[in-house]
């Protein structure tokens, strides 16, 4: 059962390239679903929600408390973009809806936790920080059903060096690797920050290929952490030529899961998996949104997601979000162990 949401689902940042495939991703599941297409030109936010159908385009002022909207009501708020001035979430908050940002970093957190702390019974919020918005996470929760205890989580995104992304999403690299060259990592149960040598690190493509990467300092190393117990957990990062490219295809993306523990015998078990996407980050990342946003405001009939702060991988079902990974081409691809 769908249900009808009459309040528009605001979209801060949608006339980039994630936040348009975010409304697609949604138009498709939910035709009739409004939304409002927030930009910072008039014209291109209307040209972006002609494309779209069923939206409308707003320019978006972050000095106004009520973002220029007025009175306008809106049923969620998702941000595409680095908001410096924590506009859309004092928006949310205000109206008492649910408020879902993807750009910020590990170390960014500390205004939107605040902000949370303050009113935690306002409405959900959703610190969509996870490497491609819930794909590492809910990936890694699959792959670690075959393990009783883990000891061991080493996550390896490779992205390819033409999957750009669009301007804000270079943008944020640009920034995040300039503010903290350092990287959160859990070792022996200890939180530390890698850095210098012991950033660097080489992790297998999903053909074998060796590729050099760093330590990245994703909010999925905390989450996973949490949710496993497991002890040692590290992100590393790596920009390089895809899989599908090498074999002559086009770009995709790929993150590499590799596990070690114990099996539900006690016996030692070592695995490695991919998550695989053929049309790249962006593509991985909007779905990601799109199920977040669904879940959010009750669109697929549930009930909305309750005040609180969270993961994504806390709010969307796991079974459906890997459902419709295969419905678009991608893919939880076992590997060779070492």
């Amino acid at each position: 059962m769908t249900q009808l949401i009459s309040d528009p689902i605001l979209l801060m940042g949608g006339t980039g390239a994630i936040g348009r495939l975010t409304a697609r991703a949604l138009r498709t599941v939910y035709p009739d679903v409004p939304l409002l297409i927030g930009g910072r030109e008039l014209v291109k936010s209307r040209q972006v929600a002609s494309e779209i159908g069923q939206a409308e385009g707003v320019v978006i002022d972050p000095r106004d408390d009520d973002l220029g909207l007025g009175d306008r009501r809106v049923g969620a708020v998702a941000v595409f973009y680095a908001d410096e001035r924590l506009a859309g979430l004092r928006f949310a908050q205000g109206r008492r809806v649910p408020h879902l940002s993807i750009s910020s970093g590990v170390y960014e957190i500390a205004p939107e936790v605040a902000t949370y702390m303050h009113s935690p019974s306002a409405a959900a919020i959703v610190l969509g920080y996870e490497w491609l918005v819930g794909a590492t996470t809910v990936a890694s929760l699959a792959c670690a059903k075959a393990f009783a205890q883990l000891h061991e989580i080493t996550i390896g995104a490779l992205v390819d060096e033409q999957d750009g992304g669009g301007p804000a999403v270079a943008e944020d690299f640009e920034r995040l690797s300039q503010m903290m060259p350092a990287a959160l990592t859990r070792r022996d149960g200890s939180y530390i920050w890698r850095s210098k040598d012991d950033t660097k690190a080489e992790f297998r493509a999903i053909n074998g290929t060796k590729v050099e990467g760093a330590g990245f300092s994703s909010i999925d190393v905390v989450g996973l952490a949490v949710a496993t117990g497991s002890p040692n957990v590290q992100f590393n990062i790596a920009t390089g030529v895809s899989s599908s490219r090498r074999r002559g295809g086009s770009k995709s993306t790929e993150i590499i899961i590799e596990l070690a523990g114990e099996d539900h015998d006690g016996r030692p078990l070592r695995t490695r998996h991919a998550v695989f996407h053929p049309d790249g980050a962006a593509h991985l990342t909007a779905l990601g949104v799109s199920m977040i946003i669904e879940r959010l405001v009750g669109l697929d009939g549930s009930a909305p997601t309750p005040a609180g702060l969270y993961f994504p991988f806390q709010v969307f079902d796991h079974a459906t979000y890997l459902s419709r990974l295969q419905a678009e081409g991608g893919s939880i691809v076992p590997l060779d162990v070492e």
